[in-house]
């Protein structure tokens, strides 16, 4: 356990060195960080992980991202739709790795512009999960890796690539019983931290630190619900030294169906995320 710990630590210190670079030549930056007033923005999200050999599953991900628009807090107009998907091999009960692609569909929220109304963005992702049983209780580390292909909404606009490096740490701990069973309500607090890199990224590594609070309830060993508030702050893109804030209400949807033979399914193993 000393030695995941470890681990961890430097995984952080790992992303903090990546994001360390200097100032965007000709960039003015504010004389101190600036804070934008926090959006209000909902997500719908789904995640499926659907074993189809001993070793593989398929990693199936939806989610729906709406924001407040100029009238209507929370929930006024869409902000993104996300298709991520993935081929994850199981290593151990306890660890898991995960490739694969996302389309995600951008919406133009800014109400007053006259560019597109929407634009696709591409990834390629890649994902290593570690499960750590503890009390009654478990820990996960998920490290992300995420190769990112974005434009703007400008007719003229160019793909730009960056990379984006996440690591999560998250736990899940039983309120209504012992163990994380079947009928069971559970809290999940949660911390990840997003840096990014790339030629298009000089002042602004830290793009997000997410801080989130969910609370959860296992209907069966297939199928789990949750709900919670994010909390999220980041670099903008274009100005290092100003900083954008959501508060995000949160909505998940767990499922893993197994679609093998009887007599090839084995114990159910920590990889649900």
């Amino acid at each position: 356990m000393k030695k995941i710990i470890k681990h961890s630590m430097w995984v952080v210190v790992l992303f903090l060195l990546i994001g360390t670079v200097q100032a965007q030549e000709g960039e003015v930056l504010p004389s101190e960080s600036e804070y934008k007033d926090p959006k209000t923005k909902i997500w719908f999200n789904t995640y499926g992980n659907i074993r189809i050999s001993k070793r593989l599953f398929w990693d199936a991900q939806t989610h729906f991202r709406f924001e407040e628009s100029k009238n209507t807090p929370w929930i006024g107009q869409i902000g993104q739709v996300y298709n991520r998907h993935a081929i994850g091999y199981i290593y151990s009960k306890k660890v898991n790795f995960s490739l694969g692609g996302v389309l995600r569909v951008n919406f133009n929220t800014d109400e007053a512009s006259e560019d597109r109304s929407v634009v696709p963005e591409f990834r390629i992702w890649h994902q290593y999960q570690f499960a750590m049983p503890l009390y009654n209780f478990m820990i996960y580390h998920r490290l992300r890796i995420e190769h990112r292909w974005t434009q703007d909404f400008p007719d003229e606009s160019e793909y730009i690539f960056r990379n984006r490096w996440r690591y999560m740490f998250r736990a899940k701990i039983p309120l209504s019983n012992y163990k994380l069973e079947p009928k069971t309500l559970y809290v999940s607090p949660e911390a990840e931290l997003i840096m990014q890199s790339g030629k298009a990224v000089v002042a602004s590594p830290m793009e997000d630190l997410r801080l989130t609070a969910t609370l959860g309830y296992i209907l069966t060993p297939r199928l789990t619900v949750a709900a919670g508030m994010m909390y999220s702050q980041g670099q903008t893109l274009e100005n290092g030294g100003i900083y954008k804030q959501n508060w995000t209400m949160r909505f998940h949807v767990y499922f893993s169906p197994d679609i093998r033979k009887v007599k090839n399914k084995l114990p159910a193993i920590h990889f649900e995320d």
